[in-house]
């Protein structure tokens, strides 16, 4: 194995990592608990389906909006004043979750709830790329994404058993009493680092950072495929619930079905890792997976049944866990350390950009033409985006200064 790059209080990668995906796991499970309680308390409310889905997207809004911006922040103010900052953003917004009884409530606590992942989560992953060697990129990611997923699964069924136990609105009370717990551990376990002479050196040059980025072609053909793919992602957090509530299962049922989605996405990161460290090409895994991605949506469309359910998650899972893998270690192989948190902040805001999009869009697109076609027509939409994908990476090579060592 390569050496470790040198870290703050001498610890080691191994153990900045390991505390970077606890952290990650406590806040994407304790915010992600809302999921499958929210569509139906507004439901409850009277609230449409499209309205629902304008609520979903004023998260991924304002998320996407200010993950550049946090993203540049963190590179200044160091990473664990930011990471702490989204945390006492996320505390309030699932606190006052429970006092929301209208639309326009639920949609401006969306969009405090956004502003909070925004602060938290683009600063984990550019916290990764710091600590990681290159020949470790996609194991290192495989760990992180494993960490986040698990709690984005865990969390909606821990949210959907509770809410069926307990009644739905007390779900979000308990979910800002574990965000509690995880801004305790950020402000214990995690480093307070200055941010590095580099970045500071860099603070009066973000516009020419910014050009660079902007002329980056394997670079923005990472975060086309990253926009497309989070459609469809977004599609299935926001209708998936209705989908199957229409279908007959209950909202513990539905919990378990993105548990399976999100468990079997996670799970598969790690090997799916050390795949892409081992062969070094990236570019083909990333390329397969969002192909993947574009038609395992299609197996909700005939789904009734909780079975039928859980298989096309099984497969969403799996076909994710292929190319987000790939992509978040291809994005940090290819940007410079003088852009990548500019980088990685593009990434996540393609990621709640496309989330917003799969929300917002395709709410009345349901409507229209009604659960089935819907999630059909998901995947044609992905389509173009794997197109630019494949234009934009296939003439892509390592510059030989990065390549990793894939026996590592």
């Amino acid at each position: 194995m390569p050496a470790q790059p040198a870290q703050n209080d001498r610890r080691s990668f191994v153990t900045l990592l390991s505390l970077v995906c606890l952290v990650t796991f406590g806040c994407y499970f304790a915010v992600s608990m809302r999921l499958p309680v929210v569509p139906l308390h507004a439901r409850g409310l009277g609230i449409t389906t499209a309205q629902i889905g304008v609520i979903n997207a004023a998260f991924y809004l304002m998320a996407g909006l200010l993950s550049v911006p946090s993203g540049m922040l963190s590179d200044l103010l160091g990473r664990r004043r930011l990471a702490a900052a989204g945390s006492v953003i996320l505390f309030a917004g699932m606190l006052l979750l429970y006092f929301g009884r209208s639309y326009v409530q639920l949609t401006g606590l969306y969009l405090l709830l956004g502003g909070g992942i925004a602060a938290f989560g683009p600063t984990m992953m550019s916290w990764v790329a710091e600590i990681s060697p290159v020949s470790h990129l996609g194991r290192a990611y495989g760990w992180y994404t494993t960490a986040l997923f698990c709690g984005l699964g865990m969390g909606p069924a821990a949210g959907g058993a509770l809410g069926k136990a307990l009644g739905l609105r007390p779900v979000f009370l308990i979910g800002a009493a574990v965000v509690t717990v995880n801004l305790w551990a950020v402000q214990r376990f995690l480093p307070a680092a200055e941010p590095a002479t580099a970045a500071r050196a860099e603070r009066g040059r973000w516009r020419k950072n910014l050009a660079g980025v902007l002329t980056d072609r394997p670079l923005i053909g990472c975060w086309a495929a990253t926009f497309g793919a989070c459609v469809i992602a977004g599609m299935f957090f926001s209708f998936m619930p209705l989908h199957a509530d229409n279908s007959g299962l209950d909202v513990g049922r539905i919990g378990v079905v993105y548990l399976v989605q999100s468990v079997t996405n996670a799970l598969s990161r790690i090997p799916f890792g050390f795949f892409s460290d081992r062969v070094g090409q990236r570019k083909y895994q990333a390329l397969f997976g969002v192909a993947l991605v574009t038609v395992s949506i299609a197996g909700f469309a005939p789904a009734q049944t909780y079975l039928q359910f859980i298989t096309a998650s099984l497969g969403l899972g799996v076909s994710m866990a292929i190319a987000f893998t790939s992509i978040g270690a291809l994005i940090a192989e290819i940007a410079e350390p003088r852009i990548r948190g500019m980088a990685m902040g593009g990434y996540n805001t393609c990621i709640y950009f496309g989330l917003m999009t799969g929300s917002i869009g395709l709410g009345p697109l349901i409507e229209a033409v009604g659960f089935a076609r819907g999630f059909l027509l998901t995947g044609v939409i992905n389509l173009p985006f794997v197109a630019v994908f494949a234009w934009a990476i296939l003439g892509y090579c390592r510059p030989a200064g990065r390549r990793s060592d894939a026996g590592g």
